[in-house]
């Protein structure tokens, strides 16, 4: 029977799929739990505060070049398209470019559903002759847009780096699912990471502050809260490391000591130095970024970086297949 938790008066269930991949993903070796679950309301939150630090270039680089970029982007994109915008948190970025192409509506995607209503209502107040048609749900599964947006052409926009975040193989799977759900002809914008020192890429997800180290931990307090977890979360330290072979950050929980926990009556147990696997944060060079954009699908038009090529947004296209180069 699936646990309930009681937040504000309200009773709600747990999500199995959050249930299952914790149980799967502790039992793993390695252990492993996906990214997508650190996006409760907390978690969000915490991920806004990171947004904001000092060591965390990637969201006000991005917004710099959007507000630079937004003329050139408004005239390779055209007006009256709808905006699909996969996993779109608090919508901080999103004004610049609705500001810029003159859309015809806005479909919001976000797992979070306490987010996307409070950030959907402010962008439905910032632009009162917008359609607006938050939808929550988890983007790594099927997309059903809205029957309103169906005729429309499309403009799917994937800030933040978010691609990162997956490994290559289903990187591509995403991309191709996108692909099918915009249709052909849609267009994609789409924030990537560029490869860069590990000094200035390692503080990015290990701040001084230690948000990023709450944002990590809370997802420990999550299971506790919605799992029945007797997890010690101070019997925990998240870290921050660069996998050069694999050109990515990775986030982990590691254990400080041994313990013993369980999760709706499962035993679990840890060794000091273990590790739970929580998140990847991949780079790509320019022609990295490029060749998983075709990969899945994508015909890369055109991309903007900031002048010292730090991140970059690519317009890309899905175009009729071809038989021939």
């Amino acid at each position: 029977m699936l646990k309930r938790e009681i937040e504000d008066g309200d009773v709600t269930l747990a999500d199995p799929a959050f249930r299952a991949d914790v149980l799967n993903g502790l039992a793993a070796r390695p252990r492993a739990i996906p990214a997508r679950w650190f996006y409760d309301r907390r978690g969000s939150e915490l991920f806004e505060a990171i947004t904001d630090l000092p060591e965390y270039y990637p969201t006000r680089t991005e917004r710099v070049i959007l507000t630079q970029a937004g003329a050139a982007i408004a005239e390779a994109v055209g007006p009256g398209r709808a905006v699909v915008e996969f996993g779109s948190g608090s919508s901080a970025k999103t004004p610049l470019l609705l500001n810029a192409i003159s859309p015809a509506a806005y479909v919001p995607i976000d797992i979070s559903g306490d987010f996307l209503r409070a950030s959907s209502a402010v962008l439905a107040d910032q632009f009162p002759g917008l359609q607006v048609h938050p939808i929550e749900a988890d983007f790594m599964h099927p997309i059903a847009l809205p029957a309103s947006v169906a005729t429309l052409p499309k403009l799917g926009f994937f800030p933040g780096s978010t691609i990162g975040n997956m490994i290559p193989a289903s990187a591509v799977d995403l991309l191709r699912a996108m692909r099918l759900w915009l249709g052909t002809g849609a267009m994609l914008l789409i924030g990537m990471d560029r490869l860069k020192d590990p000094d200035v890429l390692v503080p990015a997800y290990d701040d001084a502050q230690g948000v990023t180290a709450a944002f990590n931990l809370n997802l420990l307090e999550r299971i506790n809260r919605e799992l029945d977890g007797t997890i010690p979360i101070d019997h925990f330290r998240h870290r921050a490391i660069w996998n050069d072979m694999r050109a990515r950050i990775e986030m982990h929980l590691e254990a400080v000591t041994d313990m013993a926990f369980t999760i709706e009556g499962r035993p679990f147990a840890m060794q000091a130095g273990e590790t739970i696997h929580t998140e990847n944060s991949h780079k790509y060079g320019d022609r990295d970024a490029r060749i998983l954009l075709r990969a899945g699908g994508w015909t890369p038009l055109v991309e903007w970086t900031d002048p010292e090529d730090n991140f970059a947004l690519i317009l890309a296209e899905a175009q009729a297949p071809r038989t021939a180069p």
